[in-house]
């Protein structure tokens, strides 16, 4: 019972994801770095895309347009290869996020690039990585 419901829960965020919406993703700090647009794309708050999710065996995993394997998106926070959060959704902070200013227009995507396989996932940690969630995105950047 509990695996049909983390199956039912993978896709109904999928499909919240794959909407219109955009979905701000904040720094451990609460600053706006981020957001999910379309296609399940990243784009920095300067409007380039750096990275994008992709399902795969009902994980939602983040790859950079370069085809390295960044980390995961698990309930609203993105995790890194150690498993530490990196950057998170409004609804996952117990605290008040910053005010989201203007975005940027966003810039065309790149294409994507051969994905390198994904390492196993670790356990999750209650810690904040140490490197920004800009940083971490840029890391799929393909220029």
């Amino acid at each position: 019972m509990r695996k049909l419901l983390a199956v039912i829960l993978f896709f109904v965020s999928v499909q919240v994801l794959a909407s219109d919406e955009e979905i701000t993703l904040f720094d451990g700090a609460g600053k706006p770095v981020a957001y999910i647009a379309e296609e399940l794309t990243i784009y920095l708050w300067s409007g380039k895309p750096v990275a994008y999710l992709h399902p795969d065996s009902g994980k939602l995993h983040v790859y950079g347009f370069n085809g390295k394997h960044l980390g995961w998106f698990v309930k609203g926070i993105v995790r890194d290869h150690e498993g530490n959060a990196v950057g998170a959704v409004e609804e996952a902070f117990r605290s008040s996020v910053e005010y989201e200013p203007y975005k940027s227009y966003k810039q065309y995507k790149p294409y994507q690039s051969y994905r390198e396989y994904a390492p196993y996932q670790p356990y999750l940690s209650t810690s904040w990585s140490e490197m920004p969630l800009r940083l971490f995105l840029m890391q799929g950047a393909s220029n």
